[in-house]
């Protein structure tokens, strides 16, 4: 054998080694890699689904508010929500919900309970019909049962013939757990003998949920205003409270008491008595009713649907924040004096534009007349001394048509209100979350600015860029 064969050959063989320990040191670096990725997520599938999961939803439909959590934060007494669905049928989004009430608490348990195999469970939480993805909210003695329709609900809106969907599962399930929890829920008072109309239905359902129970009292049937009253309301009356009625509510006042009302212009007679509540703290009530001269403070083409400036308060901020108005219908002015007993917080205010016109419902023309009162004026005000008294001069305000106009934003100036009132600031603005698409509107100058980019400009550019290209590498 020549010399650089043996030579060749030990080559060979050295390369061969350094090849096998090379391959082996690869060998063992990918299974410590995959060792460590299998570790990893083990470590990761075990934790809660709060720290893997991140809410990109543009109405942040898998995340839960401060509300939820300063509710959930300070229970100390053990809460069980039952689930009640078949197995396979679980909704996701309910069940991403319920997982992040769990990692909140450890007082709060998450049970199924599956209509298959516990057919009469939920038939001792409520009579109605139970479809999958139901709760019922439990501790100790109390409970609440969550329909479905309660979670996922269906509103019609009145300018597309059309039904709107949104997901109120958080509310409703906050709701419930404070609820439950409850030794006494507040006592509204809802004032009656005077032509009052009744709150409206989907109202009444939201003060429910707040955890709220409506009462109704006349005071001539009584010798003082009830000692439970957490707030008294007075809505939409038609005719005036008696003196003796306004010398009771000022003296409730007074002493602490909170005493929301909703008094617009009444089409007979006067409410006096009523607005005298007023007078102590320096505020007004303007006869007729208020019309705008500004159009961007008005809707409908009616310049008496006032759009008015919200300012900054408990009450209005959420609301402010969120680019939310309030509608109000047919409303009267207040003006705010000098006063020394109290603080007057105006909350709604119309513009510079506006005026008061006397003659009321019985306007021949809704252009400004010798006569008129200018304004501006405040629709909405909060007096403070001691007891509270919020005062809104639209009695149409709740009206299911009006309030759909602005997406429900004057329910919740006044659910916002009432909390601010009976002291619970932390059940303020749980909205339902909208599951509909949202649009993107664009006007008719932008759109044909786009369409030209798009049609025209883009496809040109691109094939002048191919060009160019093409003919620098033909140069080359």
């Amino acid at each position: 054998m020549k010399l650089s064969q043996i030579f060749k050959g030990g080559e060979n063989k050295r390369e061969n080694r350094l090849a096998l320990k090379a391959g082996s040191y690869s060998l063992m670096v990918s299974a410590l890699v995959l060792a460590i990725l299998i570790v990893v997520n083990i470590f990761v599938s075990a934790l809660p689904s709060s720290m893997t999961k991140y809410d990109i939803s543009a109405t942040k439909l898998y995340s839960i508010t401060s509300n939820t959590k300063v509710v959930v934060n300070s229970l100390d007494q053990d809460v069980t929500i039952y689930w009640i669905v078949q197995s396979g049928q679980e909704d996701a989004v309910i069940e991403n919900l319920l997982s992040k009430y769990e990692a909140l608490s450890d007082h709060i348990k998450v049970e199924k309970r599956n209509p298959d195999v516990y057919p009469t469970f939920a038939q001792q939480y409520t009579s109605e019909t139970v479809a999958n993805n139901s709760l019922v909210v439990e501790c100790g003695d109390r409970s609440r049962y969550i329909g479905y329709d309660d979670i996922y609900l269906q509103e019609a809106d009145v300018y597309s013939y059309s039904y709107s969907t949104s997901f109120d599962g958080e509310g409703a399930i906050t709701s419930a757990i404070d609820y439950v929890v409850r030794e006494e829920l507040p006592q509204l008072y809802v004032l009656e003998g005077h032509g009052e109309s009744e709150l409206p239905a989907t109202f009444s359902e939201q003060i429910e949920k707040d955890n709220m129970e409506v009462k109704s009292l006349s005071l001539l049937t009584v010798d003082e205003t009830p000692e439970d009253a957490a707030c008294l309301i007075i809505y939409a009356p038609q005719s005036d409270i008696s003196e003796e009625e306004s010398e009771m509510l000022s003296d409730y006042v007074s002493h602490g008491g909170k005493l929301l009302v909703m008094s617009g212009p009444v089409q007979d007679g006067s409410l006096d008595n009523l607005n005298s509540l007023l007078d102590k703290y320096g505020v007004t009530v303007t006869d007729g009713i208020v019309v705008e001269g500004d159009r961007e403070h008005y809707a409908f083409q009616a310049p008496y649907v006032l759009l008015p400036d919200m300012n900054s308060h408990a009450i209005t901020d959420s609301l402010i924040e969120e680019n939310y108005f309030a509608i109000m219908p047919i409303s009267q002015g207040l003006t705010v004096g000098e006063s020394s007993n109290g603080t007057v917080t105006p909350l709604l205010t119309t513009s510079d534009y506006s005026y008061s016109k006397a003659d009321a419902y019985d306007l021949e023309t809704y252009e400004k007349e010798e006569g008129d009162t200018d304004g501006p004026f405040n629709v909405a005000a909060l007096s403070e001394n001691g007891g509270k008294l919020f005062w809104v001069t639209s009695d149409t305000l709740l009206d299911s048509y009006v309030d759909s106009a602005v997406s429900g934003a004057n329910s919740n100036l006044f659910m916002n209100a009432l909390n601010y009132m009976c002291e619970q600031e932390e059940s303020i603005s749980i909205r339902a979350k909208s599951l509909d698409s949202a649009t993107l509107t664009v006007p008719q100058s932008e759109s044909t600015l786009w369409s030209i980019v798009m049609i025209g400009v883009i496809p040109v550019g691109l094939i002048v860029l191919g060009m160019l290209i093409w003919i620098r590498r033909k140069r080359r």
